[in-house]
């Protein structure tokens, strides 16, 4: 797992947040290159399923031209909730690297194991320049109750 590549998982973050949209960027690596990359959209797309991570996950499968992506890493900058984790245990991720814990609904590891409830064995890295990514959504929500 590679720092830069989540640097890329937080340029496509800091689109999220220009657009209003909460900063949570992906980016899908195939043998080392850059194949998709995504921001939330749920408020653009008046759409509660277009998570950076489900959007970055179907770009890939379309590009690939197949459903399982063994051979790919998803680096994003928070970490997914049911319905993300789900979906890459769908599409059968090769590694899962992610930036800020989500306490109140990350299921890697924070609130539940999605993958161990569902014996579904997912190699990953949690806190992966954590800072940086808990910071642009602080901000994001800092700015939120300030109006």
């Amino acid at each position: 797992m590679d720092e830069k590549n989540m640097m890329l998982a937080l340029e496509e973050a800091k689109q999220a947040y220009a657009s209003g949209e909460v900063p949570v960027g992906a980016v899908i690596i195939h043998n080392g290159e850059l194949i998709a990359g995504a921001h939330n959209l749920v408020e653009e797309r008046r759409d509660p399923t277009a998570h950076a991570e489900l959007l970055a996950l179907k770009a890939a499968a379309n590009k690939l031209g197949r459903r399982r992506l063994s051979d790919c890493e998803l680096y994003v900058t928070l970490e997914p909730c049911a319905m993300c984790m789900g979906a890459i245990i769908g599409y059968r991720i090769g590694a899962l690297a992610f930036g800020a814990f989500d306490p109140a609904a990350g299921c890697c590891i924070s609130k539940v194991e999605l993958t161990e409830l569902l014996n579904c064995p997912l190699p990953y890295v949690g806190g992966m320049m954590e800072d940086e990514c808990r910071s642009i959504l602080s901000e994001f929500f800092k700015e939120r109750r300030e109006r």
